[in-house]
């Protein structure tokens, strides 16, 4: 193994060993604002922010990510959306935290056991999902719609895993089932450059990225209400995918210059 290599290993788990440090640290935080939140914030709006800065520390202390924030003036606190984003990277969540906005994700049941940051999911009320389990299945979409029911925004990646080549796959049409079904807004968000500052099924931390998050224009109630699911989700990926081609075409555009000169 090279010297780079060993250097890239060695950054990487140091990384990964301060995220597992802090993380008991951050959680104790987590649980006394929840415990002392609890009769005046229903919403937990406080322990959401509070989430939000812990996991944007992880990008702050990581020299080689930064993340460019663009749209974030469309979001309205007062109000609950359907969020749907394209999905690259385990990075993907730590970005949108990045927005301080609250809202409640679905993740993996078993990720609710990891210790402290699993834990601090469940103080937040993110929903659980058994993948290919219907009843769980059911059950998600029961807990999603009284949240959105309780002006709470769920945050959703239809395409259901992340996309390798960054291209935005198909949509499921879980999200807009929901949307339809509590007459939500959908506030689309198309997130760039995750897939290459962490890859996927890597742990490996090498080059430097700057990733972006941008905020959309809602889709209000009134513009999907008498479409079919299918083609809310058609029209939402088409509308995310175009930002997505837009970012890779540029990029393309960027390295060919720099070959040039």
């Amino acid at each position: 193994m090279s010297f780079k290599s060993l250097r890239i290993l060695f950054f990487s788990y140091a990384y990964i060993s301060f995220v597992g440090l802090s993380s008991a640290i951050l959680f104790s935080v987590a649980l006394v604002i929840r415990i002392s939140t609890h009769f005046f914030d229903k919403r937990l709006i406080i322990l959401n922010l509070f989430t939000s800065f812990w996991a944007s520390l992880y990008i702050w202390c990581m020299p080689k990510w930064s993340v460019k924030i663009s749209g974030r003036g469309k979001m309205d606190m007062q109000k609950s959306y359907v969020l749907v984003s394209n999905h690259q990277s385990q990075l993907d969540i730590l970005v949108a935290y990045r927005l301080f906005f609250p809202f409640r994700w679905i993740s993996k049941a078993e990720v609710f056991l990891l210790p402290f940051i699993g834990w601090n999911m469940v103080l937040n009320g993110h929903v659980r999902l058994k993948r290919g389990d219907k009843e769980s299945i059911k059950e998600m979409m029961t807990q999603c719609e009284q949240l959105l029911k309780q002006n709470i925004s769920i945050m959703l990646f239809p395409e259901g895993t992340r996309s390798k080549s960054g291209i935005v796959k198909p949509f499921k049409k879980g999200a807009f089932i929901l949307a339809k079904k509590t007459r939500k807004p959908i506030l689309p968000l198309v997130i760039n450059s995750t897939k290459d500052a962490l890859p996927k099924h890597s742990l490996k931390i090498q080059g430097k990225y700057q990733m972006q998050i941008r905020v959309l224009d809602e889709i209000p109630f009134s513009t999907f209400e008498h479409m079919e699911v299918d083609d809310i989700a058609n029209m939402v990926q088409k509308i995310i995918s175009s930002h997505v081609k837009e970012h890779i075409a540029l990029e393309q555009e960027k390295y060919v210059g720099t070959l040039k000169n």
